[in-house]
């Protein structure tokens, strides 16, 4: 087996273990797997399976660096390879976003503000891919996310490709491999023949490149929403959890998301029976971060779980000294609009 080893240094505040579970949402995520201090995912690079091993190294205020192993069999990476892992990484750790506009907003709210503090260190994390984004959508919608990601689990352990390194977890099928799937056996792992259709349909659609996903990225929020609510079996909740955790739109808070809309009753007293246009009523003032505050409640439902260590809900607040540098990165100009009801947090 062949080992490449490199380093990432992140702005601080980071934290790993925070950012990671942004990611998984549950603990029986196969996929993402983490074991409390390193994080492991088999990805495919410079079109090879590899296991990539991720740990945090030092802290603050010196810095904060994360020490990367990129595991091959056989022979060591390609410096391509390496190369994309790390572009991979970056991306999926939201180590290239600025939060300070965050942090400076967050604390101008007690409410907020107890929030930015319990978790503080998150980033905002993102699918290593858009089609794992869609195909994720698909798989929660009108599910618990608990059900929807056990359905995520057997779909790459019988579709992902395989680093062939022991205790490697499955890694998320590629387009080419789910477009080529059975609709009886998507079945067999527990997707309605509705899902099934979807997944197999996006799926062909990329790797024919008659879905043209990389049109979507570049488009402004309202653009690519209505692209992605073109597409068969995906609606308003779908495209905005994609352009969320797809695209990186930190502007998008789901309206439409059921977790969501649970957690902003219990700390910003949203009225019992309040709907989307509610949700973006109460939003409003917080562009563009509410898809950095969706993924705090996110974690604020884990810690309740007992999933994650985070700051006492009760300890004082303090601001931050944190340097602004630039605005959130982000291609969002305008709130996302569209039509679908949607599931998870």
């Amino acid at each position: 087996m062949g080992i490449a080893r490199f380093a990432i240094e992140a702005r601080p505040p980071f934290r790993l273990d925070l950012t990671v579970w942004a990611l998984r949402r549950r603990p029986h995520n196969t996929i993402d797997a983490w074991d409390g201090t390193t994080y492991t995912r088999t990805l495919v690079a410079d079109a090879v399976p590899v296991l990539v091993v991720v740990r945090q190294e030092g802290g603050e205020p010196g810095g904060v660096r994360l020490g990367v192993e990129v595991h091959r069999r056989g022979k060591a990476p390609s410096e391509a390879a390496a190369a994309e892992v790390r572009s991979t990484l970056e991306a999926m750790l939201g180590l290239g976003v600025d939060l300070a506009g965050f942090y400076e907003l967050a604390f101008s709210d007690e409410r907020l503000a107890r929030l930015a503090q319990r978790f503080r260190g998150l980033r905002p994390p993102r699918f290593a891919s858009v089609v794992e984004a869609l195909v994720n959508a698909v798989a929660c919608q009108q599910l618990s996310l608990t059900v929807g990601i056990h359905l995520l689990d057997r779909l790459a352990a019988a579709y992902g490709p395989e680093a062939g390194i022991r205790g490697a977890p499955p890694g998320f099928p590629i387009a080419e491999r789910l477009a080529a799937a059975e609709l009886s056996h998507l079945r067999h792992l527990g997707f309605s023949m509705a899902k099934a259709r979807t997944i197999i349909g996006l799926a062909r659609g990329v790797a024919s490149q008659t879905l043209d996903l990389d049109a979507v990225a570049q488009a402004d929020d309202e653009h690519a929403t209505a692209a992605l609510m073109a597409l068969p079996g995906i609606g308003r909740w779908s495209a905005e959890y994609v352009l969320l955790r797809g695209l990186g739109r930190l502007g998008i808070l789901p309206g439409d998301d059921v977790g969501a809309r649970a957690s902003l009753r219990r700390r910003f007293e949203l009225p019992a029976p309040a709907g989307y246009e509610e949700v973006a009523a109460l939003t409003k003032g917080w562009w563009p971060y509410g898809g950095v505050v969706y993924f705090h409640l996110l974690l604020d439902a884990l810690a309740r779980g007992g999933h994650l260590e985070a700051a006492a809900d009760d300890s004082p607040i303090y601001v931050p000294a944190l340097p602004r540098t630039s605005a959130v990165q982000s291609d969002s100009r305008r709130p996302a609009t569209g039509l679908d009801a949607g599931n998870v947090a």
